[in-house]
């Protein structure tokens, strides 16, 4: 603890955003920064809790949807204290302890460190995810990040498949502890949904890369446009490894079948986000390689960071006008009694699509309560619109907690509809072409905190074995299965 009565002395202050219209002329990112004295006051709030919540990631009770603090258990208090004494390079030190990547939760990550922060039971939480990615960001700018190759070899090989969050963490441990590491990625780019399921001006590619291009001067090898089941059976990985790591994420989209559904004009959200990044990475878009909504009506489906991604970029094309549909109720502005401290305050916030979106048109985007009937035909097989009809939620004994009210029937413009309405596990191609065990939820089956699968020496971590969720639990999951992983190839470890 820095100043003990930094919290009562100073306010919560994060850096400005860059100009709502004016950064929608482009795919740069939208944060401004502080100054290293005002970073350093905002650390000093850090207070002398007692039990800091923020840093002890947890699963709340059965009853509770919610985890609370931060699940790869950064050391959060100590870098606070750090940074406020002005001492960056051991601050970088205890944030690199616990995390592989701090650039990239410090950018994406909804902090659910600040949702348990205990200043915030009363007043504004810490800015604890600034204040993460601005010691990050500095200790970049003055080279203090450099590869660390390990000092010995094992012997031991690695096929770490898929090369999102999940897979770089555990492909860093991994390589660190000396074992030889492959990363096998289908795409043609390392990063996963760093790379390609987050857009640019939310996460700037050019940080990813410089992580991948660390990675492969400590040693790493990286194979690209490759799928494994497809292009190398999944045996032949295993028989050519003494261990594999499957990170291969949940990327089977829930879809939205009802009627008009083939229409033209109608995608799934990642197909939608993957596209433009590529397209942008390529050649800024002048290939003309995307689904483009320039001049169009949009509809998005579905919230989340998914949906406010595809806001944000399809406002960036030049769209005509756009909406986002959700069939949950509107969030209340404070914590309902049913979402106490120390969990994630599901409250309502304007985030970055929508508060574009509402510099633009003059509205939040968002309509609650609905729910789509059916998607209109143009008469040559392209969406033309779509019809939704008013819900209200009630409490019922079994099936949908919700029911549509009678005569609230609407018609919408849109020749672009992107379904952002969440994922129902992993794609099949490798757990079926390996026999893997499943759970009720079709996820990889594997023992949290031990993370082998069904046959021994295959590890599963990430979103194929608990589901679609955040790129912190990914992280703690990447990393812990390759302790694990570490553990069935030398029977101890000295990974954390």
């Amino acid at each position: 603890m820095g100043k003990p009565t930094g919290f009562l002395e100073t306010k919560r202050e994060l850096p400005a955003d860059r100009d709502p219209v004016e950064r929608l002329q482009d795919f740069d990112e939208i944060h401004l920064h502080l100054s290293d004295a005002t970073l350093r006051e905002q650390g000093g709030r850090c207070m002398d809790c007692g039990v800091p919540f923020c840093h002890t990631g947890t699963t709340l009770p059965v009853n509770s949807p919610f985890a609370s603090g931060c699940p790869i258990n950064n050391l959060i208090p100590e870098w606070n204290d750090l940074v406020y004494r002005g001492l960056w390079h051991e601050a970088l030190d205890r944030l690199h302890k616990t995390n592989n990547f701090p650039e990239f939760t410090g950018r994406v990550c909804p902090a659910p460190c600040e949702g348990s922060c205990v200043l915030g039971i009363n007043d504004p939480a810490v800015t604890i995810k600034n204040i993460e990615v601005s010691i990050i960001d500095k200790a970049w700018e003055q080279g203090w990040v450099v590869p660390q190759p390990p000092h010995r070899r094992t012997g031991k090989t690695v096929a770490v498949v898929g090369s999102g969050p999940a897979g770089m963490c555990a492909a860093m441990q991994l390589n660190r502890a000396g074992h030889r590491v492959t990363v096998y990625e289908r795409s043609d780019r390392i990063g996963g949904l760093l790379m390609y399921g987050i857009p640019n001006m939310k996460l700037d590619k050019r940080y990813v890369q410089r992580r991948v291009e660390q990675m492969e001067a400590e040693g790493i090898r990286f194979v690209t446009k490759t799928e494994i089941g497809k292009d190398i059976p999944a045996q032949t990985l295993i028989d050519n490894h003494d261990a594999v790591v499957l990170c291969i994420g949940a990327l089977k989209p829930r879809d939205l079948p009802k009627p008009g559904r083939q229409l033209k004009g109608i995608h799934q959200a990642l197909d939608f986000l993957h596209a433009n990044t590529k397209s942008l990475l390529d050649s800024n878009l002048a290939d003309g390689n995307y689904i483009c909504a320039k001049d169009k009506n949009v509809i998005v489906l579905g919230g989340g960071d998914t949906g406010t991604d595809c806001v944000g970029t399809s406002l960036r094309h030049g769209c005509k006008s756009l909406y986002q549909f959700d069939i949950i109720p509107e969030p209340p502005m404070e914590r309902s009694p049913d979402n106490p401290w120390p969990e994630w305050p599901k409250v309502y916030k304007l985030d970055y699509g929508q508060e574009e979106a509402k510099a633009l048109h003059g509205e939040d985007p968002r309509k609650y309560l609905l729910s789509t009937v059916n998607f209109l035909d143009d008469g040559s097989g392209n969406v033309r619109g779509l019809v939704t009809q008013e819900v209200e939620w009630v409490k019922t004994a079994g099936g949908p907690p919700f029911r549509e009210v009678p005569g609230s029937e609407r018609e919408w413009p849109a020749e672009l509809v992107l379904l952002s309405m969440g994922w129902l596990g992993p794609q099949d191609t490798i757990p079926e072409a390996l026999g893997l065990e499943r759970d009720q939820r079709s996820n990889v089956k594997a023992e949290a905190g031990k993370y082998m699968t069904s046959i021994p020496g295959v590890f599963a971590a990430g979103d194929v074995r608990r589901g679609m969720s955040l790129v912190v639990w990914a992280f703690k999951e990447g990393r812990e299965a390759a302790r694990e992983c570490d553990r069935y190839l030398m029977g101890t470890t000295s990974l954390p």
